[in-house]
């Protein structure tokens, strides 16, 4: 097995290992606060955005409507404080990363940097796919349900936390490759075992879909579509990543057993001599 990535006997001391995550906590938190600054300007422009989709929909003349006092203010700032994180994932991942890089395998190691970069990148990607897509199929049907004699005025702090669990729903939806590629190189299953399992791993997603998004058939149904989907280009890749994992076993081996033979064969003519 190949050793682990620091030298041994000169492990951090505890406190250090504090005082290590105490400062890249501070910079995670430091780039969430920087992005914030140059989001506020923007904030309410931002929330006019992210309404895009509802209001262009809404008859003319229809507004969307602040219950509480300071809902103005507070809203727009929740906006932009969430992507805010979301727009510093990339350095909070990456100093995740930095922090238990030391105590992990090369072998580990290089596989770690490539799935976050892709996994932080299907975040972004549900997140689209949530808003171009899911946003106007799922308030056009709303709005195509209202009863006659209702008019739909959507409070704005409502909304955001409709429209964020959508985000955050189909954000974390898209993961689904990078966990298939991960319990397949873990040795937890193997591909043949997943694709066995594909008619729970369907019904699963349609649970999924029920319990992550709100109570309406569209908005579920399309995201339980992505997930089997993504499970089935997961799955593809893991058998790829599979095959060459079991190639380079035997390979080393092989190679074992050839260097073990030399061994031998060295240890036969001490003998004889």
């Amino acid at each position: 097995m190949t050793a682990p990535n620091f030298v041994i006997g000169k492990d951090m001391p505890f406190v250090q290992h504090l005082l290590e995550l105490r400062d890249r906590l501070l910079k995670m938190i430091l780039a969430i606060v920087l992005f914030l600054f140059i989001l506020m300007p923007f904030a309410s422009d931002l929330f006019t955005l992210l309404a895009g989709p509802l209001q262009d929909l809404m008859p003319e003349g229809t507004k969307m409507i602040a219950i509480d006092v300071a809902s103005s203010f507070f809203i727009p700032f929740k906006l932009a404080l969430v992507l805010s994180i979301f727009l510093a994932m990339p350095v909070i991942l990456y100093h995740l990363w930095a922090f238990i890089a030391p105590g992990l395998y090369k072998n580990e190691k290089t596989l770690i940097a490539p799935l976050l970069i892709s996994s932080t990148l299907l975040f972004y990607l549900g997140m689209a796919f949530a808003y171009f897509v899911v946003f106007p199929l799922v308030f056009s049907f709303m709005l195509n349900m209202t009863p006659a004699g209702v008019e739909m005025t959507t409070d704005i702090g409502r909304y955001l936390d409709f429209v964020l669990k959508l985000l955050f729903a189909f954000g974390v939806a898209f993961e689904v490759p990078i966990a298939t590629i991960l319990l397949v190189r873990m040795d937890v299953v193997s591909p043949d075992d997943l694709a066995q399992k594909r008619p729970h791993i369907i019904v699963g997603a349609f649970i999924i879909g029920m319990l992550m998004t709100p109570p309406d058939m569209i908005s579920q149904t399309l995201l339980a579509v992505p997930i089997w989907l993504l499970f089935e280009v997961g799955l593809f890749l893991s058998r790829a990543i599979y095959k060459k994992k079991k190639n380079e076993e035997k390979t080393e081996q092989t190679q074992s057993l050839i260097t073990q033979d030399d061994i031998d064969r060295v240890e036969d003519d001490d003998k004889t001599r």
